[in-house]
């Protein structure tokens, strides 16, 4: 079997991905990040990757009201690791091109060659339309086209240290970058489910997530992979996916099962309308978009996050699983409780795992 990556999605926001007032509650902070990402590196984790959120759902447990902001934040993990990847996000709708350009090849003075940028278009309108910044919601029909010419800036930058690209959003007039990154590039990862979105992936990002889907079914993502593949075959490009899932583990199947029903008792239900009412406003999105996974009534709680809940031993055979399917390059993993969470997965779960066999 083909060894497989391990990232860990960090909790920038405040309860990680548990949208319930029963499952762990906590803030955000740079002591417990770095923590978490120091752990995961001991463990041999390949990335971590930190999102962006500016405006959260609210509700009873106040969900993802409180957040760090996420180049800030993994510059200041860059200087407290030194193997593990690292990955910012940048929302697009919110900084220019050349500046997010020059931060990531800041961070990559502190990491070489460990950096890399999430490209986020935005399917949250509220948290750009409290800034003014957001252009209306004919945006979403073409926000691929305004992140195609958003990276390629970058990308211009970081290979040339100059850019005079001129397009329909972005204009640029001999905009110099010095010092470049090192081997003149940084890594993208995408996160289109659409089938623009999954375009832009296969011309533009060395990764693209695909998200896990129900519960203890492993496989399921196998479609959005095999569209990533076939579209990065048509590009010539060696795009990969990074599959998101959640991960509740006990010594049992049973006591892991116990551990999903009291989150899932505890749902807020007042934060979960929010976040359908925005996700609904995407009124075009096909059948693979976030928005509309988003809106899913199945699985909620994490935000229909693909959930694997089980025993050490399920939880190994199911990420082998994972591993298997053609196209897979990563693993990306959310915890309930982030700490214990990777200490478990490093110490009871990896050890199992055929795919990551001499990777600790």
């Amino acid at each position: 079997m083909a060894p497989v990556d391990i990232g860990v999605f960090i909790p920038i926001g405040n309860n990680g991905w548990l949208i319930s007032t029963n499952s762990p509650q906590y803030m955000p902070s740079f002591e417990l990040n770095k923590q978490i990402v120091q752990k995961a590196e001991s463990y041999g984790f390949d990335f971590a990757l930190s999102m962006i959120k500016l405006r959260g759902f609210g509700g009873k447990s106040e969900f993802w009201d409180h957040n760090l902001e996420s180049f800030t934040l993994m510059s200041a993990l860059a200087a407290v690791t030194t193997k593990i990847k690292l990955f910012a996000s940048a929302a697009i709708l919110t900084l220019p091109p050349p500046i997010v350009a020059r931060m990531a090849t800041t961070i990559d003075s502190v990491a070489p060659g460990r950096f890399g940028v999430n490209i986020v278009t935005g399917w949250q309108s509220a948290e750009y339309s409290q800034m003014g910044l957001w252009p209306g919601d004919a945006y979403f029909g073409y926000r691929y086209d305004y992140a195609t010419e958003y990276v390629q800036v970058m990308k211009d930058l970081w290979k040339d240290g100059v850019s005079n690209f001129k397009g329909k959003h972005f204009e640029m007039d001999d905009c110099k970058l010095s010092p470049q990154p090192k081997d003149g590039k940084i890594n993208i990862i995408a996160a289109g489910q659409s089938g623009r979105g999954i375009e832009f992936a296969s011309e533009y990002a060395d990764y693209n997530f695909a998200l896990g889907v129900g519960i203890n079914t492993p496989t399921e993502f196998a479609g959005a992979t095999s569209r990533l593949v076939d579209a990065a075959s048509k590009t010539g490009r060696d795009v990969g996916s990074y599959v998101l899932f959640t991960v509740i583990a006990d010594e049992t199947d049973e006591a892991a099962q116990a551990k999903w029903k009291l989150y899932n008792e505890g749902v807020d239900v007042e934060a979960l309308a929010w976040m359908k009412s925005q996700a609904s406003k995407d009124t075009k999105a096909d059948a693979h978009s976030t928005a509309t996974f988003l809106g899913l009534p199945e699985g909620a709680v994490n935000l229909n996050m693909g959930t694997l809940i089980g025993s050490y031993e399920t939880i190994a055979k199911m990420l082998d699983e994972v591993a298997e399917v053609p196209g897979t390059k990563g693993i990306m993993l959310v915890f309930d409780d982030f700490l214990e969470g990777v200490d478990n997965f490093g110490q009871k779960i990896q050890p199992l795992m055929k795919s990551r066999q001499g990777r600790a």
